[in-house]
């Protein structure tokens, strides 16, 4: 079963984002660069799929710049086989990437498409949803387990007071938590091997996708500064705080 692995490079989660002078954006420049750490976990669930016999081949997909490739290898040092980076420099808003993201799923015809359920530097988490519409497969969003049965897969995924289980028939998207798994550090053997395997470049041009903005940003800003906190010398004080100070109760 071939499973596709859609990455994005994002701004390492350690970084302090700061917002541009103008308010247009966050200033990206010379800051370090990662794999989205939601796609990560799908990486890794893909590899432990295929070390388990059940994934033969494992196809890691970016769109975007030409550095994107780094975020390919670091796939590719996990577990990916092999790689496609759809190359552009223009800006990409969710349904742009699911589009190009079907139009690399028509060509490649995966069994299963693994996904972070959204990215840490836009937080939109659409496009396993909209990839699902696109396509027309079942989706399983926000999946904390996975377990591949014949022809369906079964995922368990938090809800509100509990868990849920689906059972999805194949070929189908899912969408990773947090809590699926823990990746593995790229020992330094497999980063080498990462440099040979082979990565695919193609552009939306080629795939015939328009890759139009929808929406447009008004503007950016930082969030508001918090209060500092005080600490109190007793639970009488506390409460009395609370109720006449804050008068929350």
């Amino acid at each position: 079963m071939k499973v596709l692995v859609p990455v994005k490079r994002v701004v390492d989660y350690n970084v302090k984002v700061l917002v541009k002078s103008d308010n247009t954006d966050v200033d990206i420049a010379n800051v370090k660069m990662s794999m989205n750490p939601f796609d990560e976990i799908a990486v890794e669930e893909a590899t432990r799929l295929k070390e388990k016999g059940i994934a033969t081949e494992i196809v890691a997909v970016s769109c975007g710049v030409t550095q994107c490739q780094e975020q390919i290898r670091s796939a590719m040092a996990i577990g990916a086989d092999r790689g496609v980076l759809v190359e552009t420099t223009s800006l990409l808003q969710p349904l742009a990437v699911a589009k190009l993201l079907k139009a690399v799923v028509d060509k490649e015809q995966p069994r299963l498409v693994i996904l972070g359920k959204q990215a840490i530097d836009d937080d939109a988490n659409q496009t396993g949803q909209m990839l699902a519409a696109l396509l027309d497969w079942p989706q399983a969003t926000f999946a904390s387990q996975v377990e591949v049965e014949g022809d369906s897969v079964k995922v368990t995924r938090e809800i509100d007071g509990g868990l849920e289980i689906l059972q999805l028939k194949l070929p189908a998207i899912i969408t990773t938590d947090l809590r699926l798994n823990e990746p593995r550090f790229a020992t330094l053997p497999k980063i080498m091997q990462a440099k040979k395997k082979p990565i695919e470049t193609l552009t939306p041009e080629s795939l015939g996708v328009d890759i139009e903005p929808r929406l447009q940003v008004l503007k950016v800003n930082e969030p508001p500064a918090r209060k500092a906190g005080i600490k109190v010398s007793s639970v009488a004080e506390l409460v009395d705080k609370l109720k006449n100070e804050a008068k929350v109760i």
